[in-house]
């Protein structure tokens, strides 16, 4: 079934753990860091400055999605964002054992979309892959509707 136009696919399960364990890294590092008398004022910023470092990670790896719309899809990566018209996606791949969806696209190549991947969810994955390919098929190359 297609979903609604526009609609965004994540991997919130993920999202959520990793920035649950992000927040509760920072705050148990922090509080030593703030708890420990024996140390100094510059270990304890080392101490703050790796709690941050580390949550800033966990941030950046909960930031992939997919954002469809009308007129086309923006695939947020880790550290890259693209923006696809629908006639240059050819197929939405999701193959057993594949760790993210790939579009396959008009130019030749590949772009992973780590926005769907079936680590933890498996079931929802496999549920926004085939929702992405009914819209690519739908508004993709050459049926596009006036």
């Amino acid at each position: 079934m297609e979903p609604v136009l526009p609609v965004t696919f994540r991997p919130t399960r993920t999202r959520i753990v990793l920035l649950t364990v992000g927040a509760f890294m920072f705050t148990v590092i922090t509080a030593v860091a703030l708890l420990l008398e024996n140390l100094g004022a510059g270990e304890r910023a080392s101490f703050i400055l790796t709690a941050l470092v580390f949550l800033g990670i966990l941030t950046l790896l909960s930031r992939p999605k997919v954002v469809a719309d009308a007129t086309g899809v923006t695939v947020v990566n880790l550290t890259r964002t693209r923006r696809l018209e629908w006639a240059e996606i050819l197929r939405v791949n999701l193959r057993s054992g594949d760790p993210w969806v790939f579009l396959d696209l008009s130019d030749g190549s590949s772009l992973p979309v780590l926005g769907i991947q079936p680590g933890v969810a498996k079931a929802h994955a496999i549920r926004d892959a085939r929702a992405l390919r009914a819209l690519a098929e739908t508004h993709g190359t050459g049926t596009e509707k006036n």
